[in-house]
């Protein structure tokens, strides 16, 4: 455990709470896709609302997305962990920069099949 943790559950909480703010504001600040993704996220929102025809179809599609941001997130992290220990290029620093890529893809074409099977279930099923 970090020193700096405090030992009370509430204020360890709110430490974490911080950090975890502290995370959202970097990784925005400084990855440009993770600003594109919260720009797509504030575009699909309105799109969502009016596509899904009850709660949980607006729910799952905004979840599909928020997955791409999660999946961001974690790439940020791999990315800025790596950059931490060299900037030389190294056959295993690839291999975790490319997974992290994959990842961030992976979670697009989760969400964009989420999208297309609610909006065929929309649209082509007449229900």
């Amino acid at each position: 455990m970090n020193p700096a943790t405090p030992k009370n559950e509430l204020a360890r909480l709110v430490y974490a709470t911080r950090n975890s703010l502290q995370g959202y504001a970097r990784v925005f600040r400084d990855e440009q896709a993770f600003r594109m993704q919260i720009a797509v996220l504030i575009v699909i929102l309105p799109i969502a609302a009016w596509l899904a025809e009850d709660w949980l179809q607006f729910a799952i599609l905004v979840a599909s997305w928020a997955l791409v941001l999660v999946a961001e997130l974690g790439n940020s992290a791999i990315e800025a962990t790596i950059d931490r220990i060299g900037t030389e290029y190294h056959d295993l620093a690839a291999k975790a920069k490319d997974a992290g890529s994959a990842m961030v893809m992976t979670a697009m074409l989760i969400a964009g099949g989420v999208w297309l099977a609610i909006i065929a279930d929309r649209f082509l099923t007449g229900t």
